[in-house]
């Protein structure tokens, strides 16, 4: 069985960053996230067009929160609380004892090691604390960002396509020693 509670949410810092809860505040950083083309370009959702677009979705987010159904971090620099992208864990099988992971990040602040130290953290709680035992994630495959990300911190082809996308593919990382610490 999963450890899925969030209450209190899991704020999480590395050297340079702090992973916090999205607020009503970062509306203007979630809007540009879910409005910029580039961004959203791999991604099968439709593009935010107002502000309030970005507010529905912040509330929707921190209910799925509160409902232990998934997990959504504002990434943050530790010294600058101003969003520069998210990451999130969702999709839980307490069956299969595995999840999901997403991120994006504002373009301006891409190229810049961010991600990667994100994502390090969040597979680090997901194993630690959550105890999940593999994590998959699912992306376009001309997405050649996040498939040299996910191959840095170890993320393996699952050489499967998602069953509703088949230009998603997935890729996995499962729980070992040999995993971040």
């Amino acid at each position: 069985m999963l450890n899925r509670i969030f209450t209190p949410f899991p704020v999480l810092t590395t050297k340079r960053l702090t992973l916090r809860q999205l607020l009503i505040t970062d509306e203007h950083e979630i809007f540009t996230l879910r409005s910029d083309s580039e961004i959203n370009k791999y991604l099968n959702r439709p593009l935010s067009n107002t502000i309030d677009d970005a507010r529905n979705f912040i509330i929707k987010i921190n209910e799925n929160i509160h409902k232990n159904a998934a997990l959504y971090w504002a990434i943050t620099f530790s010294d600058k609380d101003i969003l520069v992208g998210t990451i999130c864990l969702y999709g839980f099988s307490d069956e299969n004892e595995n999840c999901e992971i997403g991120y994006e990040l504002l373009t301006n602040f891409q190229g810049q090691g961010i991600m990667k130290e994100a994502v390090e953290k969040v597979i680090n709680y997901a194993f630690n604390t959550i105890k999940v035992k593999t994590i998959e994630a699912f992306f376009h495959r001309d997405n050649q960002s996040s498939i040299n990300l996910l191959e840095k911190v170890l993320f393996i082809n699952s050489n499967k396509s998602d069953e509703t996308n088949p230009e998603l593919i997935c890729y996995h990382l499962s729980n070992s020693s040999n995993n971040l610490e």
